[in-house]
């Protein structure tokens, strides 16, 4: 339901069809659920281990070294006598580097695949909801939970739904909802309708929101919205939503890998012509075709020469022991280049308290009066360790 917080609570009880005394009845929630589906978050569907190896090969520079890796192998297989051992070494090793590139890019992905899933850990497991079917309060799962639902709170517990405040059975109710709002301290709650249509989050002080916590009070609400239509929901479903971008290291890698793709197939083609007239000399048996071929290798040769199989290895490693630097700080690194986009960022912008801080308050130094005359006072300083509630630290 949209809009709740404009309505009085009676109204808002008169669209589900519902009482405070009794709640639903079985056949409306029955209903109610196969019109509006769980109570929670649905998860990602991951991509498969092969997708996530395909995706290391995307890349226009490592698929010129697959091409050249390639090459080399089948050339390989037609050289004779003692060259033919050694030349396998080259694709191999190429391979190798390539290998090698695509675990490190498929471990991280692996390590970070959570991330998105990370707002699931805010749903909770169990809510106290009112209905027909059994007197007073009962406890369900909160995935059971539908619009329509008498759900009561408490302090300490975690709002199952976005709830239209009926009724506070306490003096006060306060919520902490930063986890949505970022708002660094909790806010009182009333059931009034609140008249202002261009209201945000924070100004719905009748509203209480999935995932947010009861800090102090009791009250009665009214499920208005579950699932993805919750505001947790529309953030997660906007997260899911975005499209990756290019970031300027694999644009600057894709624009080098056409210069060099260009660049090795006008000296490849070159060399070739060149040596045309060649092609029928006595070395090589005076066969025209066995001159082709052992030029077309001197091409190949001098193409896999020119490209820089250690490159992308490098690049990978050096993101790698970003992400790992990062890890320490806990921050949890999705996809290797979005490393290098930080690295680029000039500005910033974000919110401070309980974002860029704890929201934790502490004592670094502290005075005791020693002496007092008149006129004067002499004090004792100190300073003290530690950097948040822990009872952790040193005077």
């Amino acid at each position: 339901m949209e809009a709740a917080h404009l309505l009085p609570a009676a109204d808002v009880l008169n669209r589900f069809s519902v009482r405070v005394e009794s709640g639903l009845r079985p056949e409306q929630v029955s209903g109610a659920r196969e019109r509006y589906g769980p109570n929670e978050l649905p998860t990602e569907e991951g991509k498969s281990l092969w997708e996530l190896v395909l995706e290391q090969f995307e890349d226009l520079l490592v698929r010129i070294l697959l091409l050249a890796a390639l090459v080399s192998f089948v050339l390989a297989c037609f050289e004779e006598g003692e060259e033919t051992a050694t030349a396998f070494v080259e694709p191999l090793v190429i391979m190798l580097i390539l290998v090698a590139n695509a675990i490190v890019g498929v471990w991280q992905e692996r390590n970070a695949e959570s991330a998105i899933e990370a707002l699931k850990e805010y749903e909770p497991e169990m809510g106290k909801v009112i209905r027909s079917d059994r007197k007073g309060v009962q406890r369900v799962r909160a995935r059971d939970i539908v619009p329509g639902d008498i759900v009561e709170v408490a302090v300490g517990d975690k709002v199952p739904a976005d709830l239209r405040l009926i009724e506070i059975k306490s003096t006060t109710l306060r919520v902490d909802q930063s986890i949505l709002t970022g708002e660094s301290v909790s806010v009182t709650k009333h059931t009034d309708a609140i008249l202002d249509p261009r209201a945000v989050n924070q100004d719905k002080k009748n509203m209480l929101f999935s995932g947010t916590n009861i800090a102090s009070g009791k009250a009665l609400g009214v499920a208005v919205a579950t699932g993805l239509r919750t505001e947790l929901g529309k953030i997660r479903s906007q997260m899911a939503a975005v499209e990756p971008e290019r970031t300027p290291l694999q644009r600057k890698l894709d624009e080098f890998g056409q210069q060099l793709s260009r660049a090795i197939s006008v000296i490849c083609v070159a060399v070739w012509i060149i040596n045309i007239s060649h092609f029928a000399d006595p070395a090589h048996g005076g066969s025209w075709l066995h001159g082709a071929v052992y030029y077309f290798k001197i091409a190949v040769a001098l193409a896999v020469a020119a490209i820089p199989e250690g490159l992308p290895a490098v690049i990978t490693t050096c993101l790698a022991l970003g992400t790992r630097r990062m890890a320490r700080k806990n921050a949890i690194v999705r996809s290797l280049p979005s490393v290098e986009t930080l690295g680029c960022t000039s500005v910033i912008c974000s919110d401070k308290t309980g974002t860029l801080t704890t929201n934790q308050m502490s004592v670094c130094r502290m005075f005791v009066v020693a002496e007092a005359e008149a006129g004067s006072c002499r004090l004792h300083e100190f300073t003290v360790s530690g950097t948040t509630y822990a009872p952790e630290g040193e005077v």
